[in-house]
């Protein structure tokens, strides 16, 4: 299934997420691990400070396997279906794994690239923009 996530990066966490996401440790140890890079590449961040991203997740409950890595560094705000379920091949055992390489979402995919900024550059900058001086007043 595809999971429409909604979440803000925890206060203080910042450092410790873009140093996971840099040093792809990001999800390290779990079954998915490699999918949270591919999340966190594609997830946009918007004015209400959430990012948001499509993930596939196949546990029987929402992020069961990948919350715990999520909630190391984010605020799960909202995870909602992205798809209609009664239409997802795997859900409905038509197609086991057919997330994996289905297009189900790629028109919600593409809205989500064409709004909000880049959340990694955005992380990025807000933690360059801290750690720069200030200049002083002549």
């Amino acid at each position: 299934m595809r999971y429409l996530v909604r979440a803000r990066v925890k206060p203080g966490r910042e450092q410790s997420l873009l140093q996971a996401l840099d040093n792809q440790t990001l999800g390290k140890g779990s079954v998915a691990e490699g999918e949270y890079l591919r999340n966190m590449q594609d997830a946009r961040l918007y004015a209400d400070q959430t990012a948001r991203w499509v993930e596939v997740c196949y546990c029987p409950t929402p992020l069961q396997e990948e919350r715990p890595y999520w909630e190391q560094y984010f605020e799960l705000a909202r995870v909602q279906d992205a798809h209609d379920r009664r239409r997802c091949r795997d859900q409905s055992g038509a197609e086991p794994w057919a997330c994996s390489d289905c297009d189900c979402t790629q028109r919600l995919e593409c809205k989500l690239a064409m709004s909000g900024e880049s959340f990694v550059r955005a992380l990025r900058n807000e933690l360059m923009n801290r750690t720069s001086p200030v200049p002083e007043k002549p």
